[in-house]
């Protein structure tokens, strides 16, 4: 009699608290913390720079895929083959131009939502003698039970989650105003899963 092998079954409940509680600690989630602290003040120094004529656009496709994982191209050329990129030389510019209010308030959410952590994590070294009227009293181990679980791990575990909206939003941003050149990393790897690669004006294709 032939023996029957089980198949594990995964509890998709389980899979999903387990990728609730291990996001705080990935790769991504850091990448998605620095580029939101250095997107605002990189807009801001590619203002003057396009104005002058530097490549704004190119400075900030690079840094988009240096922290953001996705995959950034030089914007195409032109049918008329004059070398005038597709986007238009305006590109860097405008994106550093209308990303400016969207990179603040990513910045500040950020920060705050980050500080909140450490801030309840380690409530004590702010609290006061009086407990009574602190979250969680009026005991000292009530109030700190409190802050650290709900400030504390709570926002630990959710301003992964709010770090990957708001940097879908700022590549939703970018991808408008940068042209094709900016792709998602999921874009990008069914891209190259096809094998088909454009070159030159005359869109010839090869496998």
């Amino acid at each position: 009699m032939d023996a029957v092998r089980e198949v594990p079954v995964r509890d998709p409940a389980a899979v999903w608290v387990w990728r609730v509680v291990r996001e705080p600690f990935t790769v991504g989630t850091w990448r998605r913390f620095a580029y939101a602290l250095i997107a605002f003040p990189v807009g801001v120094v590619c203002v003057p720079l396009a104005l002058v004529g530097a490549p704004a656009g190119r400075w900030q496709r690079g840094v988009i895929r240096r922290w953001l994982g996705a995959g950034a191209r030089e914007p195409r050329v032109s049918a008329a083959g004059a070398g005038v990129p597709a986007e238009g030389p305006r590109a860097g510019l405008l994106h550093a131009l209308v990303s400016l209010p969207l990179n603040l308030l990513t910045l500040a959410i950020t920060l705050y939502g980050w500080a909140i952590v450490p801030m309840n994590l380690g409530w004590p070294l702010r609290a006061g003698s009086d407990h009574s009227h602190a979250w969680g009293g009026p005991t000292f181990a009530g109030a700190w039970a409190f802050h650290a679980v709900l400030g504390g791990f709570g926002f630990l575990l959710l301003m992964p989650w709010v770090g990957r909206g708001l940097a879908a939003v700022q590549l939703r941003v970018a991808r408008r105003f940068l042209g094709r050149g900016v792709r998602g990393r999921q874009s990008a790897g069914r891209a190259e899963g096809r094998g088909v690669h454009v070159q030159g004006s005359g869109g010839r294709a090869q496998g």
